[in-house]
């Protein structure tokens, strides 16, 4: 889809198969299609973030469960591993303690949270990804569930905003 226009026109089915690419949860997808017409690109994207921030925690589980790693390299040709790949290209220019301290960072992640780390990486530097993976390990889960919900609010948006332009 190239345009907001043709995104407006779709079929429902594929204009759903379209976002899907921006977030795996399974109403947020649904919900967005359900206020076609958009009057412009700004409109869908606040839509987008809307559905997303009222997700239920369970969908929001299977939203992050399709994101990489920060700093793994994502596997494979699907439009996720390839948005994943763009946003996450800075991590590539990290130095060798940057990526060393970003892997023990997600496995401490992992450990505390059982899930994998969610942040906005487009737009951040390795230094900062990695500053905000230490500062959030101190969060407890309600806080912690916040701040993924509010990360993948951001990353849909991106991922909206790019479909349609």
């Amino acid at each position: 889809m190239a345009a907001l226009d043709d995104f407006n026109a779709e079929s429902a089915d594929r204009a759903v198969q379209a976002l899907r690419t921006c977030n795996a949860a399974p109403r947020f997808a649904a919900q967005v299609v359900a206020g076609r017409p958009y009057p412009d690109v700004d409109a869908l994207v606040a839509r987008a973030e809307e559905a997303v921030r009222g997700l239920p925690w369970e969908e929001v589980e299977l939203a992050i469960a399709v994101h990489p790693r920060i700093g793994e390299r994502p596997e494979g040709s699907s439009p996720e591993a390839e948005a994943s790949r763009r946003e996450q290209s800075a991590v590539g220019s990290a130095d060798d303690a940057t990526r060393a301290a970003l892997v023990e960072g997600n496995r401490a992640y992992q450990e505390r949270f059982d899930r994998v780390f969610l942040v906005r990486a487009a737009g951040r530097s390795p230094e900062e990804l990695l500053a905000e993976l230490r500062r959030r390990l101190g969060n407890d889960e309600e806080a912690e569930r916040a701040e993924v919900t509010g990360q993948l609010a951001e990353i849909t948006a991106l991922r909206v905003r790019e479909l349609v332009s």
